[in-house]
C-alpha cells in the first residue's frame, strides 16, 4: 500500500472541519467521497458547500501530500479548465498539509481553490457568495516531508548559485554553472531540478533557457535569516555612522583597493543608493568570517564593541558568494545588487520593503547589472 493513502482520509477529514469552522453554523459543509478514487481523474472527493439558503457549491477536491508550481501549471490547470467546461458551477480544490507560498500565488492564477491545514486558505464562489483568502505557515512546518533527492535554498552553496543565476542571463548547462560557482554537477543538477519544479527556471532540455530572478531572490530570501545567518557583532560609531563610511571611503583613495574584498557595505545604507525608501538605520558591514578579521576591521575604522545600542554591526561573511560582483558607489565598495536584495528582503524592521525597492531597481536597470554570459560572473560593477 502507498503510506500516502493511509494519510488521505485523515488530511481530508481535518480539511472538512477547517472549512466548517471558517464558515461556521450557518453552512453545511458535508464531503462524499463515493465513486472517487485516484483514477485519471485526480479527483479523490466532493465537497457540497450549502448556505442557508439551499445554494449550493460543489467543490472537487484534489488531494495532496505536497504540491510543486510546475505540478499546478502541468497537472492541475488542465484539471481545472475541464471542470469548468463540464460544470459551470463546480470548483476545483486543492487539499494538503502545506502549501508553499509559491504554489498558492500559482494556484490562485489559474483560478484554483486551495486549502492547507496550516491555515493557508483561498476560496472564491460566486454563487453562494463565498470569498475566503487567509495566510497560514510560509515556511514548510516541522516534520513536512521534501524528496530527499531535491535540495532547498537553504545552505552556503544554494546562496553561491541563486546568485549566479540571478546575475547572468542563460542560456546555460548545469556543467557551466557547476564550474563557474565551484560546486558538483551531481548537486547543481539536482537543486536545478528543484528549481524547475518551482517554476524559477526554464528548461529546454539539459539547457537552462529563462531565469525568473526576483522571484528567485525573494524564495531564497524567504528560506533565510540574515542575522541569524551571518552572527553579527555589534559596534558603536563614536564620531557618527558618516565617519566610518568617510574611512571607507578613504581606504580605496589611499590605494587600500584591498578593502573591497575585506569590507562590503549592505543593508539599508546600501539599499539607499538605488532606492532611498527610509532614513537611518544600522550600517551592516560584511567582513571575512575569521574572527581576527572583524577586529582588525573595527579598529581600522574606529568602532567599539558594543552589547546594545549599536549603529554598526559587522556581519561575518561565510562563503565567497558574498564578495562576487561588488559595486563601487561614490568610492565605498558595496555588495553586488542580487546579494544586495537578499540581504535587505531576510532583515529585520523595514528592510524587506528594502529589498523590494532594490528589485524593482533591478528591473529597470537590467542591463547595467546582468551580465551577458557566465564569462562575465568575475566582473564588477561602477554606478
Amino acid at each position: 500500500m502507498d503510506p500516502d493513502d493511509e494519510t488521505r482520509p485523515d488530511l481530508l477529514e481535518q480539511a472538512h472541519q477547517a472549512l466548517q469552522d471558517l464558515l461556521g453554523p450557518g453552512w453545511e459543509v458535508a464531503v462524499q467521497t463515493e465513486g472517487h478514487s485516484r483514477g485519471d481523474s485526480g479527483i479523490d472527493a466532493r465537497i457540497h458547500v450549502r448556505a442557508s439558503d439551499g445554494m449550493f457549491v460543489p467543490l472537487l477536491v484534489s488531494l495532496r501530500e505536497r504540491l510543486t508550481p510546475k505540478e499546478v501549471a502541468a497537472v492541475l490547470a488542465p484539471r481545472a479548465d475541464l471542470v469548468r467546461q463540464v460544470d459551470q458551477v463546480a470548483r476545483l480544490m486543492v487539499i494538503s498539509p502545506w502549501i508553499s507560498p509559491m504554489s498558492q500565488q500559482e494556484l490562485r492564477s489559474r483560478d484554483i481553490d486551495y486549502l492547507d491545514l496550516t491555515g493557508n486558505v483561498s476560496l472564491r464562489v460566486n454563487r453562494p457568495a463565498i470569498v475566503i483568502q487567509m495566510q497560514g505557515e510560509q515556511r514548510a512546518p516541522a516534520g513536512y516531508r521534501q524528496p530527499a533527492s531535491k535540495p532547498a535554498l537553504t545552505g552556503l552553496k544554494a546562496a553561491r548559485l541563486v546568485r549566479l543565476l540571478a546575475d547572468v542571463r542563460p542560456p546555460y548547462r548545469a556543467t557551466d554553472l557547476a564550474h563557474h560557482a565551484e560546486l558538483s554537477v551531481p548537486y547543481v543538477s539536482r537543486l536545478l531540478d528543484s528549481l524547475e519544479d518551482q517554476l524559477l527556471i526554464h528548461r529546454d532540455g539539459k539547457i537552462v533557457s529563462d531565469v525568473d530572478w526576483q522571484a528567485l531572490i525573494r524564495e531564497r530570501a524567504r528560506q533565510t535569516d540574515l542575522l541569524r545567518t551571518t552572527e553579527p557583532i555589534g559596534m558603536l560609531a563614536p564620531n557618527g555612522v558618516p565617519a566610518v563610511r568617510d574611512r571607507l571611503r578613504d581606504f580605496h583613495r589611499d590605494g587600500m583597493g584591498e578593502y573591497r574584498r575585506e569590507v562590503l557595505v549592505t543593508g539599508s545604507y546600501a539599499a539607499r543608493s538605488f532606492a532611498p525608501v527610509s532614513v537611518g538605520g544600522q550600517l551592516m558591514l560584511y567582513v571575512q568570517e575569521h574572527p581576527m578579521n572583524a577586529d582588525r576591521v573595527a579598529d581600522e575604522l574606529g568602532l567599539l564593541p558594543v552589547s546594545e545600542g549599536a549603529d554598526v554591526l559587522l556581519l561575518r561573511a561565510k562563503d565567497r558568494s558574498i564578495w562576487e560582483r561588488p559595486m563601487e558607489i561614490s568610492g565605498v565598495w558595496q555588495v553586488g545588487l542580487s546579494q544586495l536584495a537578499l540581504d535587505c528582503l531576510s532583515g529585520p524592521g523595514r528592510m524587506p520593503a528594502e529589498g523590494e525597492a532594490v528589485l524593482e531597481f533591478m528591473a529597470a536597470h537590467e542591463p547595467s547589472w546582468r551580465g551577458p554570459d557566465l564569462s562575465s560572473s568575475h566582473r564588477t560593477a561602477v554606478f
